[in-house]
């Protein structure tokens, strides 16, 4: 009687330590014809390939509703459907009050605004303390959700709005938006050089097979583009805005460090702590001590999910990047 009370004790911390994931994810027109393990590689980051290529085998990720082998092509308008339990590591079910604006709520969107600093959601190190956390104790029934409905991601030194979804019909209907760029994002960012104008990079991320945590420019890479508009011109700095028309790993960072342009703070992009002439000790001080990237998610712009009614919100500068604009010479625009 005591070894089946131990084996039924041990077989319920197995279930509860697994969480059962569904997500959905339409193909976009940059993967028409590719191999399915790639494009759901791609798709579905958040999981290894070898994770995907067993999925994919044991029936768990289905395309339009069929099986398919690793090396099968699919294209453009297929849908990805995952269906799968994986062990719960890193304790997502976790509630953590955390410090973050909410813009805007309603029963089916939360819209907020992150401040630099906060990592998105827990991860290899970081079980607890995240956005996701704190989304939990915001509002408990976002635990029914994937990721507690995050549907899209801020590097943990960018600030700015989010959309988070709050029930499972707007969870799909949002990853599809997204996945159909269908959201409107633009960012703010204060790189080091003084443009005169702006202009438009189209040029291919991808992994740095050096670096695993870093993206380069690469023709083997997945197609990127962002639009850079200028907004205010510093001696050896400018304001600028970025429009992302594609949602690569750290597209801004990477596409103004390859045009000589990184972005104030952002050492992993090479930076190189420019520092301006004639001008006080005090900003010369807040210019040298910006240790981030100066990087804001300025503005989302989409269709609400349930009504279908444009919705538009911008979130306002943090403090750090307030200071860093005036110790150059900007005015408080935002």
């Amino acid at each position: 009687m005591a070894s089946m009370w131990c084996i039924l004790t041990i077989y319920c911390l197995l279930a509860s330590a697994m969480k059962r994931i569904f997500e959905e994810r339409l193909v976009p027109e940059q993967f028409n014809g590719l191999r399915v393990d790639k494009v759901a590689a791609a798709l579905f980051s958040d999981f290894s390939r070898n994770e995907l290529g067993q999925w994919i085998k044991n029936d768990a990720l289905l395309v339009n509703g069929e099986s398919k082998k690793v090396k099968d092509k699919i294209f453009e308008g297929d849908l990805l459907v995952l269906k799968a339990e994986i062990a719960d590591k890193e304790h997502w079910h976790v509630a953590e009050k955390m410090d973050f604006e909410v813009l805007y709520e309603d029963e089916h969107i939360l819209l907020v605004n992150k401040p630099p600093g906060l990592v998105m959601h827990p991860g290899a190190g970081n079980g607890r303390g995240t956005l996701l956390n704190g989304l939990l104790a915001y509002r408990p029934d976002l635990k029914a959700l994937p990721r507690a409905g995050i549907v899209h991601r801020l590097d943990k030194d960018t600030s700015g709005v989010l959309v988070i979804a709050c029930n499972k019909s707007a969870y799909n209907k949002l990853t599809r938006m997204i996945s159909r760029r269908e959201v409107r994002r633009v960012y703010h960012a204060v790189c080091e050089g003084s443009l005169v104008s702006g202009f438009d990079i189209d040029r291919p991320i991808g992994r740095d097979p050096k670096n695993r945590t870093k993206q380069v420019i690469s023709d083997l890479g997945r197609n990127a583009f962002t639009q850079i508009r200028l907004l205010e011109r510093y001696k050896v700095h400018t304001l600028v805005q970025a429009e992302l028309k594609t949602g690569r790993t750290h597209q801004i960072r990477v596409h103004m460090s390859s045009v000589g342009h990184p972005l104030v703070g952002d050492r992993t992009y090479g930076a190189k702590k420019l520092l301006p002439r004639g001008i006080d000790g005090n900003d010369l001080e807040v210019v040298r001590s910006f240790n981030r990237q100066a990087l804001h998610s300025s503005f989302l712009e989409f269709e609400h999910p349930s009504s279908g009614e444009p919705v538009e919100y911008r979130a306002s500068w943090p403090q750090d990047f307030l200071e860093l604009t005036s110790a150059l010479g900007g005015r408080e625009r935002f």
